[in-house]
């Protein structure tokens, strides 16, 4: 088992944005719309719909509003439509950092993000400056219930399809390539392990260890870029400290 993923850390960092609900939400809600116009409304022929759904129940999304997100994105209702958008650039001591965004006004969504990076000393690079860094993967997080072998776990993942996997004290995190994700969870969950997420991730292929004072300005950098409507997700190579 490898312990160089570190993306639980990176996961930690997260839920601090994660706590306003409503934020969380919307951001879902944008996800949605783009995957059902991509693929279709079913969840059934649509698994990347199906990974957001999964997403939106594990952080507490009503059922409802699911569903009319859902409903907006296939034109049943009144909706907005949404483009993807990435950034990529650099943070203070020479981090690298990809934002990931959905937006209706690119124009907005590029100044605010040049902005968040500009404000905490970094700089907001061109397409491909930092992406090489980083490789597209599946995460798989299984809770750590009393009684889990992590053997048997790591053989079964490894017979469903996966690549790797790490133990925490609270879960144990099961790496796959991209899109073998969701087979990999559904192999898990008929093997009774309970599954709290699965999605794909950008993953770093090596860490930048940042001192005391740009560790701070570098988390202050991430947290304006997370609390912007427009963005989805962020990703980074820094090293984060394990949280008391």
């Amino acid at each position: 088992m490898s312990g160089h993923s570190k993306w639980h850390n990176i996961q930690a960092r997260k839920g601090k944005s994660d706590a306003a609900r409503g934020k969380i939400f919307t951001k879902i809600g944008r996800e949605i719309a783009v995957v059902v116009k991509a693929g279709g409304s079913d969840p059934n022929s649509n698994p990347k719909l199906r990974d957001v759904i999964a997403k939106a129940k594990q952080n507490n999304m009503p059922n409802d509003s699911i569903e009319r997100s859902i409903k907006k994105a296939s034109g049943e209702l009144a909706g907005v439509n949404y483009e993807s958008q990435t950034y990529e650039g650099y943070g203070v001591g020479g981090s690298a950092v990809i934002v990931e965004c959905l937006t209706d006004n690119k124009n907005r969504t590029a100044g605010d993000v040049r902005h968040a990076f500009d404000k905490f000393g970094g700089a907001l690079g061109s397409a491909g400056c930092v992406s090489y860094l980083f490789q597209r993967k599946g995460i798989v997080e299984v809770e750590r219930t009393e009684g889990l072998d992590a053997d048997e776990l790591m053989l079964t993942a490894l017979d469903a399809g996966a690549v790797d996997v790490v133990e925490y004290d609270d879960s144990v995190e099961v790496i796959t390539e991209a899109n073998a994700h969701a087979k990999v969870a559904d192999e898990l969950t008929k093997a009774g392990y309970n599954v709290i997420e699965a999605e794909t991730r950008l993953v770093p292929d090596n860490y930048v260890d940042l001192d005391g004072d740009k560790m701070t300005t570098f988390n202050r950098m991430i947290d304006m870029l997370e609390d912007l409507d427009d963005v989805q997700e962020v990703f980074h190579n820094v090293n984060m400290p394990e949280e008391e």
